[in-house]
């Protein structure tokens, strides 16, 4: 997951989430929690504005093992990194995080090639990637504000 909207540096250096962003987080947050999903753990960056983004999700999707600040989930970092932890890593997870970082990591996970960005992430945008045998990853499904708000529609996926 992207974290939602921010307020930009001059108004705020430190970032942390606009008003438009709270809404739109809480607003993903809420459609997801309907899903039946059983998180065990939500994995945030150590800025701000992917911390409250990611307390927001906790609240909806109470994870069983809770929340946590990690490194590497940063915009610059390294996407290897988290590919090489994911591959020991049981049951359902969120990562919150930045771009560029989490179009790499996505691009390294299902074309093993962190340069392909073939998917776009909105602010509180949020994708489902299942891990398969042997490394392999696929797309299960991705939310956007506004797919949830009903203010754009998906094209030829309809219906989740």
């Amino acid at each position: 997951m992207r974290h939602a909207e921010a307020k930009q540096s001059g108004e705020d250096p430190s970032r942390p989430l606009s008003e438009k962003g709270i809404q739109d987080i809480n607003r993903v947050a809420a459609y997801v929690s309907k899903l039946d999903i059983r998180i065990g753990k939500i994995f945030h960056s150590t800025k701000i504005r992917a911390k409250q983004t990611a307390e927001i999700l906790f609240e909806y999707l109470n994870p069983l093992q809770g929340m946590f600040e990690v490194d590497g989930l940063s915009p610059l970092d390294d996407p290897n990194i988290w590919a090489e932890r994911l591959k020991d890593m049981p049951g359902d997870i969120v990562l919150v995080g930045h771009l560029p970082h989490l179009a790499r990591l996505t691009s390294l996970l299902l074309f093993n090639d962190t340069e392909k960005n073939l998917l776009s992430f909105e602010p509180a945008g949020m994708i489902c990637l299942r891990g398969g045998e042997n490394g392999t990853w696929s797309l299960h499904w991705m939310l956007t504000p506004e797919i949830v708000a009903g203010e754009k529609g998906i094209g030829p996926c309809d219906g989740l």
